[in-house]
């Protein structure tokens, strides 16, 4: 009796230490992840239609969405959040406040969504189906975004906005959601064993 109340002892103290060091690797794993978010949308930053040469392509949620699928997605959420107010400060400042908004609402609600059907589903397939809805997700969120905000950045009437939709914001923005999530399907497997400090079997 001893012997089997010194086992249950011993594991009533380790478990706070584990989950201690479960929770500084997650926080961790998530600062590095923002960190290369951060350098991601710094370096890599181009047009993808001429005609919209002020709507860039960059991958800095790539990072988001693999934090999203490696820790949940409330993390993934929060992720987002960061990212977006130090991106929204420094490297694109020139978006502003509005900016920092449309960020968490877009790219928030896809790994919101994202995080829900993976945390569900664990497998290729699940991620697959979960980056797919995602990315349209994203895109709707843009073009709610876009018909709210954008009238006000631009200083231009709501039927400016509404004619770039079907030509421009809706293309771009599906466009770079698909290749953020595509990239993240190739990736998040190996990436997120590193995070989690698994290996792989």
């Amino acid at each position: 009796m001893e012997n089997i109340k010194a086992i249950f002892t011993s594991l009533k103290t380790q478990q706070p230490k584990q989950q201690k060091t479960i929770k500084t690797k997650q926080m961790v794993g998530m600062a590095m992840l923002a960190a290369i978010s951060i350098v991601f949308v710094s370096i890599i930053h181009f047009p993808l239609f001429p005609a919209a040469a002020f709507l860039e392509y960059d991958p800095a949620d790539i990072p988001i969405l693999i934090g999203t699928f490696a820790y949940g997605p409330i993390a993934g959420f929060l992720l987002t959040v960061v990212v977006s107010c130090i991106q929204g400060f420094t490297v694109s400042a020139g978006s502003g406040v509005i900016g920092i908004v449309m960020h968490i609402v877009a790219t928030g609600s896809c790994a919101l969504i994202c995080g829900t059907i993976y945390q569900k589903t664990k497998t290729k397939k699940g991620a697959a189906v979960a980056l797919a809805v995602g990315a349209v997700t994203m895109t709707i969120a843009m073009v709610i975004m876009n018909l709210i905000l954008t009238p006000l950045f631009m200083g231009a009437p709501i039927e400016t906005v509404m004619a770039m939709l079907v030509p421009i914001i809706i293309p771009f923005n599906l466009l770079k959601s698909i290749i953020n999530c595509f990239v993240t399907f190739l990736l998040y497997k190996s990436i997120s064993h590193i995070l989690k400090g698994v290996e792989k079997k």
